[in-house]
């Protein structure tokens, strides 16, 4: 009986001891576990602490670290990258005084985003290089669209733009247009809107848009007198 009575001391001692151990583990978890919020992005990194000798805790208990990573190596990482400049296909010349065409340019922009194969060219501005563009000058390039394929061909009318689309997974819009006597009739129906769209969307005639842009072009050469 005696064993017996003391055994059963001994158990409930155990047991007294566990059942302390156990409620003190968020006491030691609020001593030593420390979390940090933080704007950036950030990884965590796991440092070991020595088991308590006053909980009787056997396995160690890891506390959260913080250490912050670069959200730009974090996307590259992930391959969210955006397209590089350099990697474009084609160049689309396009007239940014147009408001009907920058309809169509700012959608085929934005369906760009997911592409980056379209480097876009807006002649209207002042800082327009022919000589970076095939040779092409102003006059030119507004009497019909033109696109520079990246390894320098120059394609106009329907074609050029039966190229910009398939760049961006659009080619299905103009494939017909592959097919005579469609393709045909298709460049006769952009040739007239070409001839007439500065009439079509109120602009004046080219000749005095040519000669608005010489006098900004004199101005301009005062840098001063040029931020329009």
């Amino acid at each position: 009986m005696a064993l017996r009575g003391g055994a059963a001391t001994a158990c409930f001692i155990a047991r007294q001891r566990n059942h302390q151990s156990i409620l003190s583990i968020p006491t030691y978890l609020n001593r030593t576990l420390t979390f940090h919020n933080s704007p950036s992005h950030s990884l965590h990194r796991f440092t070991s602490y020595p088991p308590s000798q006053t909980t009787g805790i056997k396995y160690p208990i890891r506390a959260v670290d913080e250490a912050t990573v670069d959200p730009i190596t974090s996307k590259k990482q992930n391959g969210e990258q955006s397209p590089s400049p350099q990697n474009w296909k084609i160049k689309m010349l396009y007239d940014g005084d147009c408001p009907l065409c920058m309809r169509e340019v700012n959608m085929l922009r934005e369906r760009n985003k997911s592409y980056g194969t379209i480097k876009f060219v807006d002649i209207s501005s002042l800082d327009y290089s022919a000589e970076e563009n095939q040779g092409l000058d102003y006059k030119t390039v507004m009497g019909t669209i033109h696109a520079i394929l990246s390894d320098g061909t120059v394609v106009t009318n329907v074609d050029a733009f039966k190229r910009l689309y398939e760049q961006v997974g659009l080619g299905w819009v103009y494939a017909i247009t592959k097919y005579e006597p469609i393709g045909k009739m298709a460049n006769a129906v952009y040739g007239v809107w070409a001839k007439y769209r500065l009439q079509i969307t109120g602009r004046p005639p080219l000749e005095e848009i040519l000669e608005s842009r010489k006098k900004k072009g004199e101005l301009c050469k005062d840098n001063s007198a040029c931020k329009m």
